[in-house]
């Protein structure tokens, strides 16, 4: 196995970027190729303990993560990352052999960002990279008021009164967007544009998942229902009377 000192030896850059954990050395080697050349710095890991060692040691960027590991699963690691205080809001892309709709939805529902399955062509790696990079990066906090909802301004939580409910940086995005127009539809489409941004490669059905993980948030609030579902056109956000 590939150790933490031979790994930075070998990105010849400084470590805390990207941490690519991935199994087969051809593969791995040939994402942390791509990535570097496209102004990235990389460490490789092919063991799912060695990883969780590594994201708690560390800070990293962005998570590329086969989800077929031996030791902890990809799924695990995934799973870690998005009850960790620290490490929460990590952009986690999923590389996977496993395509099946039922495969990528289940990661989407544990908090992944993006999937792209094997086999892949590397300028693809490299453009979901620099798309969840930017978007992370955009995801900053600004706050906003829709009837008794209140989005933090420092941070992706949202209150109602003294109430509040912790929410990842894709849910308090789409949140705001669509508090921004209380009433007013988003399709689908017009969601990835607005949330996920025009240069991501995402299904709509994303949407949908990230829709389900938001209104259980706001569960703990007794708002899950302020997130209507229109049939055939897309979501719209209807502030509560009471």
């Amino acid at each position: 196995m590939l150790q933490y000192r031979d790994l930075m030896d070998e990105t010849h850059t400084r470590h805390g970027e990207i941490l690519i954990v991935e199994d087969e050395a051809d593969i791995a080697r040939l994402m942390a190729l791509h990535l570097r050349a496209a102004g990235f710095s990389t460490v490789q890991v092919e063991d799912g303990d060695e990883a969780l060692r590594l994201l708690r040691e560390d800070s990293w960027r962005l998570v590329v993560l086969d989800r077929m590991l031996p030791g902890a699963s990809g799924m695990r690691i995934l799973r870690w990352l998005r009850s960790s205080r620290r490490d929460k809001y990590i952009p986690v892309l999923m590389v996977t052999a496993l395509g099946l709709p039922t495969e990528r939805v289940a990661g989407l529902n544990e908090g992944a960002d993006d999937y792209l399955p094997k086999p892949f062509e590397p300028e693809e790696l490299v453009a979901r990279a620099r798309a969840l990079l930017r978007r992370s990066q955009a995801l900053e906090p600004a706050g906003m008021n829709a009837g008794r909802l209140r989005l933090d301004e420092d941070a992706p939580v949202v209150y109602d009164g003294d109430k509040r409910a912790e929410l990842r940086p894709l849910e308090y995005r789409l949140l705001k967007v669509l508090m921004d127009k209380p009433g007013k539809t988003r399709s689908r489409e017009w969601l990835l544009d607005h949330v996920w941004g025009q240069d991501v490669f995402i299904e709509p059905r994303t949407v949908d998942v990230t829709v389900k993980r938001l209104r259980k948030a706001l569960k703990a609030l007794g708002h899950e229902h302020c997130i209507e579902t229109v049939r055939g056109m897309g979501y719209r956000y209807l502030e509560r009377e009471d």
